[in-house]
């Protein structure tokens, strides 16, 4: 399990410190090459080098430090201390952008505070869905309306699914469990491809490829083989045999129903939608509906329904459409 870390000045990881250390050193207008030398020993440790590229990538996004207000306070305090004096050894006196070795120090501290604060955090709007390709080789496809934060460490690495559903491709590291917590519950893999959903109806976990531990909120843990899926409630952990490619199809931007209860699929149809579907009350919430439609293809569910069914569609002054019985 990573550290506890609380506060807004909370301890950055020591792989993660020392990076953006090395950062700012590998930075500076000169550097020797026992420096250099140093720096590769350090990287060579793969929990290093996985830290330097996430170190690199934040600092590319931002485009300067100077970007923070936080940051550039830092900065311009250290920039009132005065010069530095030089200091003796082996070595050349190494600055972070003209920064005297003291002004660095403040700044590398800055840095760490909107480091640990910068934390990758995903989220997709009503209808959107996003590939992010993560620094350990896995990739997550995040569906719509949904949202997670990682949090990677040098024995773990870890998803916080806070909305909604993803799909993950994890890459290999038996050092370093990944882990998907959702809603109290932990779904724990090394290397294996799964989808995590978490809604209204609780938590649901399918997995496609490997084996996972999915363990409830309440303890207990189930290990499940590729083409089960397992539904995490106040009552445990069960599972169950699927058709994961039906169960995954919205990663093709396919809905895919079979037998399933028509207030269901409007509910379903309704994740990708601003316009929703709604269904007037009465005994038709029940019949049962097969089908596979394009994510956000509104129009084809309502003509579907209402041919197959003979329901009729009647638009709302909102946007909406609502099927009922003529």
């Amino acid at each position: 399990m990573g550290r506890q870390m609380t506060g807004p000045t909370r301890q950055v990881e020591t792989a993660e410190l020392e990076a953006a250390a090395w950062h700012a050193r590998l930075g500076a207008p000169e550097v020797d090459g026992a420096t250099i030398e140093e720096f590769f020993v350090w990287r060579s440790m793969p929990v290093n080098a996985e830290a330097y590229r996430r170190v690199e990538s934040v600092w590319k996004q931002s485009g300067t430090l100077q970007a923070s207000p936080a940051i550039q306070a830092v900065l311009d305090e250290a920039m009132t201390q005065g010069p530095a004096r030089s200091r003796r050894g082996r070595g050349r006196v190494w600055a972070l952008g003209g920064l005297s070795a003291v002004g660095a120090a403040l700044a590398l501290g800055g840095f760490a505070w909107w480091w640990t604060e910068a934390r990758p955090l995903y989220a997709t709007g009503v209808g959107e869905q996003r590939l992010v390709q993560l620094a350990d080789g896995s990739s997550v496809r995040i569906d719509t309306d949904s949202r997670l934060r990682v949090r990677f460490s040098g024995d773990e690495r870890r998803i916080e699914l806070i909305r909604g559903q993803a799909l993950f491709d994890v890459a290999p590291d038996a050092a370093r469990p990944f882990v998907v917590a959702a809603d109290g519950a932990r779904v724990v893999a090394v290397g294996t491809v799964f989808d995590v959903r978490r809604d209204a109806a609780g938590l649901r976990v399918t997995l496609v490829e490997g084996v996972v531990d999915v363990a409830g909120p309440a303890g207990q843990t189930r290990r499940m083989s590729a083409g089960r899926q397992a539904r995490i409630g106040a009552a445990g952990v069960s599972t169950r045999e699927v058709d994961t490619r039906s169960e995954t199809s919205w990663t093709e931007g396919r809905i895919v129903f079979v037998d399933a209860p028509l207030d269901q699929a409007v509910a379903e149809v309704n994740r990708y939608l601003t316009r929703p579907v709604r269904l007037a009350s009465g005994g038709e919430a029940a019949v049962r509906v097969n089908g596979s439609f394009r994510i956000g293809d509104r129009e084809a569910f309502v003509a579907a329904a209402s041919g197959a069914l003979g329901l009729r569609a009647t638009p709302e002054a909102d946007g909406a459409v609502t099927l009922s019985t003529p």
